[in-house]
């Protein structure tokens, strides 16, 4: 087939799925991205903390891990341009443009409190070697659910650390990302619960998110264990607070309940 009979067929699918409905607005959250935008980064500067320097050093070494994986989010941001799916438009992919963004913010807001702990920035990570590799190798929908991951990680584990960090400077610049993280986890939820239509899909949605969800909970756990034990946090507790903001998000999606969403990530 020639080039030409390429694009025609891919006008008319687009065509198609344009007459389908969709009950998101995407251009609510282009704006809500929007409004964020230009937000200057909080201050954080060097303070004196009731922590040991072990529990500081534990502390700026995990962020520094989170810190690669909410920097490498840029190619999905090209990747979308070019795919055709029913509740894609451009509202979502300036939205989905603008998140990247709000997540490099993210990286430099992170790189920010790891100076002021006195630690360093890391340039790799085995489990952000394999959160990337997985969004290379998969299609469109399943690296959007690696982010859907990446988000209930990252309010947990926001939310678990800043609980040992004294008042200040590094802890109110993670409870802002954790609010902004919340936010992300709708955005991307709003996104599958127009995928998922049917008793189908819903049945293959379970099943991939429950592997991908409980995949990257063990993964993190992993590789923070050392920090957690340093500052007396249970993996346990943290595995079921994962696994609870996880089977919200599903409901979120499968049922459209939002307000039980919105209660778990306030507790």
């Amino acid at each position: 087939m020639n080039l030409f009979g390429k694009n025609k067929i891919r006008e008319k699918f687009k065509s198609k799925l344009k007459t389908r409905k969709n009950k998101v607005q995407w251009k609510h959250w282009r704006n809500h991205f929007k409004r964020n935008e230009n937000r200057t980064l909080p201050k954080i500067d060097f303070e004196i903390l009731e922590l040991s320097s072990n529990e500081m050093r534990s502390i700026a070494y995990s962020l520094a891990i989170f810190q690669l994986g909410e920097s490498g989010e840029g190619r999905i941001a090209k990747e979308i341009d070019k795919t055709i799916l029913f509740g894609i438009d451009d509202f979502y992919r300036e939205a989905l443009k603008l998140f990247v963004k709000e997540e490099g913010r993210h990286a430099r807001i992170l790189g920010e409190c790891i100076r002021a702990l006195k630690g360093e920035l890391i340039k790799s990570n085995w489990t952000e070697k394999l959160f990337h590799l997985g969004r290379r190798l998969l299609g469109i929908r399943l690296k959007l659910m690696v982010l859907l991951a990446a988000e209930v990680v990252g309010i947990c584990f926001y939310k678990k650390l800043s609980e040992k960090i004294p008042n200040g400077f590094i802890k109110s610049a993670l409870l802002e990302i954790v609010k902004d993280e919340e936010k992300h986890l709708k955005f991307h939820g709003d996104f599958f619960r127009i995928q998922v239509r049917n008793i189908f899909t819903k049945l293959v949605f379970k099943l991939l998110w429950r592997f991908v969800a409980f995949t990257a909970c063990i993964t993190v756990i992993l590789d923070h264990s050392n920090t957690f034990r340093i500052l007396g946090i249970s993996n346990w507790k943290t595995f079921l607070k994962f696994q609870e903001i996880a089977k919200s998000t599903e409901e979120f999606i499968i049922e459209g309940l939002n307000w039980k969403l919105n209660q778990t990530f306030r507790s």
